[in-house]
């Protein structure tokens, strides 16, 4: 784990609420130097404390009308056909979310599609056509409450 103080954690709740937040703002809000702010921003890059910078869009607005959230129960749960499956949901572009979890499913996804057709196509695909699949449980979502991937961050948290 990477050391981290206040000022590490200042920086990362403004980048996540924004990334593109001026360095000078940060700087100003932080109370350092922008180089200081950028040599952080760059540890914190290089360490994998920030994993991407990205823009959040509305799926509707680019025809993808309908979001899923499927759940997979596997037929075998040996290493290589878990990593088979796996990669094959992380390089499918209308998953958007894959978690490998515990419970009565094996993997819980999130991915979307334009209408019932394109999501029937996605689940041939994905699930059909994949004798490792046992069965899997689909949920449309109504509506999309609440979206992002934000990590609360506590400036008391005791990190080391």
């Amino acid at each position: 784990m990477i050391e981290l103080d206040k000022a590490d954690l200042a920086i990362l709740s403004m980048l996540q609420e924004n990334c593109r937040t001026p360095l000078d703002l940060i700087a100003d809000q932080v109370r350092v130097s922008v180089i200081t702010v950028q040599r952080r921003i760059k540890r914190l890059r290089d360490r994998g404390v920030i994993l991407r910078d990205v823009s959040i869009l509305e799926p509707k607005q680019l025809g993808w009308k309908m979001t899923f959230l499927v759940l997979v129960e596997l037929e075998k749960e040996r290493t290589d056909m878990l990593d088979r499956f796996q990669k094959r949901l992380i390089n499918d572009p209308q998953v958007q979310q894959c978690y490998y979890i515990t419970g009565e499913a094996d993997f819980a996804v999130i991915c979307l599609a334009k209408d019932m057709e394109d999501f029937e196509l996605l689940t041939h695909r994905l699930f059909f056509d994949d004798p490792n699949v046992r069965r899997f449980r689909t949920n449309v979502v109504m509506r999309r409450s609440k979206v992002g991937m934000g990590v609360m961050i506590d400036e008391e948290m005791n990190i080391s």
